[in-house]
């Protein structure tokens, strides 16, 4: 069974390599490889992301004790991160993870929710009633990436 937990400062690491495993082999369908690379740059440094971690402070969710997916909710409405392990992926985890955000935002009285989605992404967020506001490319590490501004109203 599936359970989502607080992010505790020990579950950088995992956290770190299910992004970089995810973006190297789910979002490589949509963007070339050179801006995966620069997305998830094989070296990274660790305090950067753990000072990251302990700042969006995100959801964690597990199935027998291995994280399978991961997200965040910012008190402005912003969903920062969001990623499903690339070997869980369609298996209702994600799912878990954004009505646990849904949850909380009707808990908090949100009247809208943003995220910066990718390409791969953005059908998920389709389906959970999150609109296109514009698309935008990001220049990261030396790559052009194209994104969507996406938002869900309450």
């Amino acid at each position: 069974m599936i359970k989502i937990r607080q992010y505790q400062a020990k579950d950088a690491k995992a956290l770190w390599h299910l992004f970089f495993n995810t973006v190297r082999a789910v979002n490589a369908r949509d963007y070339a490889q050179a801006q995966v690379e620069a997305w998830a740059p094989e070296s990274f440094d660790m305090t950067v992301w753990q000072n990251k971690m302990n700042d969006i402070q995100p959801f964690v969710a597990e199935l027998d004790c291995v994280v399978v997916g991961y997200c965040d909710l910012q008190p402005d409405g912003l969903i920062d991160h969001f990623f499903c392990h690339h070997e869980y992926q369609g298996q209702g985890f994600g799912r878990a993870l954004m009505n646990h955000i849904l949850s909380l935002a009707d808990e908090r009285d949100a009247s809208r929710l943003y995220s910066h989605v990718s390409i791969t992404a953005r059908p998920f967020f389709e389906h959970f009633g999150f609109s296109v506001m514009n698309e935008q490319r990001i220049s990261l590490r030396g790559q052009e990436l194209t994104n969507f501004v996406m938002e869900r109203r309450f």
